[in-house]
């Protein structure tokens, strides 16, 4: 993100145009970065900021899910071996070159490397936990009721804080042998369904703009997730004439799901968008105090995104300023009630003035691409 943050934006924000590129630009983003919840981000802050429509915004969110569906399939592969080899060319480039775009890309080798390492890990650890006697207990339990078994999927990717992490170890799960395939295909289920509650959790602080797409993203992952489940038991008997392991089911499931899920409510990205908008409201401003539209605080570690917010809120001051000159017209030919609107409005233009100036004072300024400062030091 601190690499490409600004190209990433350029190329989300110029795919609204039509839902199809809307689609395939969060479909490549997320497998760029590895994480459809960074994706989400991205467009929730462009959302918040007015620089994305909530329609596009949602079309995009879908893209991003059947980009961390393909990952998953592809970070089954034996890729031991990449691990050690990412983080110490990451370290190398990292450390020698720490403040240029090389250092920054040494620092996604580090991460992509500890994150391979950490499913590495999970597998690792899982054999041996499913062959205690209390967490067979837990698993024999999950035999007969597809809600509870999609609620404890749900809970795992909240756990887990990633539904990736969630559907490799429940893969896992499966070739060990602690539960069965039905059961595997329900927390899959669950495990896309809390993703969605997760966005909604993370946004939860946010502006209406924002929520909105997480409620979207949400309720299109439950609709999807009650169609689906009543057809799993004839589902996984269908999948079981398939000549392959269930473990390599569980992901390739994964993908189909959501992959035919996505590309099928394309289409009712609007509707979605319109119902969004009537479960959530604007909030009204208190009185009529101008306060800080777009400076996302989420955005600080983006620099080039938190610049874009820093000089939209700078346009606001503008237009401030041209009503408040409107207003002095008025006071200077005779109309003294105008007087108190003009001092309200000047309070208004020093509170924005601050703002702006404590928001660029948080952002990183030594992780700042060249291009990035030059535009900083243009605002």
């Amino acid at each position: 993100m601190r690499v490409y943050g600004a190209r990433l934006r350029t190329v989300l924000s110029s795919s609204v145009e039509k839902k199809p590129l809307a689609f395939c630009a969060g479909l490549g983003v997320t497998a760029l970065v590895q994480s459809s919840n960074a994706t989400t981000m991205l467009v929730t802050s462009f959302v918040a900021q007015d620089l994305v429509g909530l329609t596009p915004a949602l079309v995009m969110v879908l893209g991003a899910d059947v980009g961390t569906a393909l990952m998953a399939r592809v970070l089954t592969f034996d890729l031991s071996w990449l691990s050690p080899l990412l983080i110490f060319i990451g370290v190398i480039f990292f450390l020698g070159r720490k403040q240029t775009r090389a250092g920054q890309l040494g620092r996604v080798g580090i991460g992509l490397g500890l994150i391979l390492l950490a499913l590495e890990l999970i597998v690792q650890a899982v054999n041996p936990i499913t062959q205690a006697n209390g967490v067979q207990v837990i698993f024999a339990s999950l035999t007969g009721d597809i809600m509870l078994d999609a609620l404890i999927g749900a809970v795992f990717a909240i756990i887990s804080y990633s539904s990736l992490a969630a559907v490799l170890l429940t893969a896992t799960l499966t070739a060990a042998g602690a539960i069965s395939f039905p059961v595997a295909l329900c927390l899959v289920i669950g495990a896309n369904l809390g993703s969605g509650l997760l966005a909604m959790l993370n946004n939860s602080a946010a502006n209406a703009a924002a929520r909105r797409v997480a409620l979207g993203s949400l309720l299109f992952k439950l609709v999807g997730s009650l169609i689906i489940l009543p057809f799993v038991h004839p589902l996984a008997a269908a999948m079981h004439k398939l000549p392959l392991a269930e473990s390599e089911l569980v992901i390739y499931f994964h993908v189909f799901y959501n992959l035919l899920r996505c590309i099928a409510m394309v289409p009712f990205a609007g509707p979605m968008a319109k119902l969004c908008q009537r479960m959530i409201r604007d909030e009204p401003e208190l009185g009529n105090q101008l306060k800080p539209k777009h400076l996302d605080p989420s955005a600080l570690d983006t620099p080039a995104l938190a610049l874009a917010n820093a000089a939209r809120e700078t346009l606001r001051i503008g237009d401030a300023m041209e009503q408040m000159l409107g207003s002095l017209h008025k006071v200077m030919h005779g109309e003294p009630r105008q007087e108190k609107e003009l001092r309200r409005m000047a309070d208004d233009i020093n509170v924005l003035y601050t703002a702006i100036k404590l928001y660029l004072a948080r952002m990183p300024k030594d992780e700042l691409a060249e291009e990035e400062s030059g535009a900083g030091g243009n605002h």
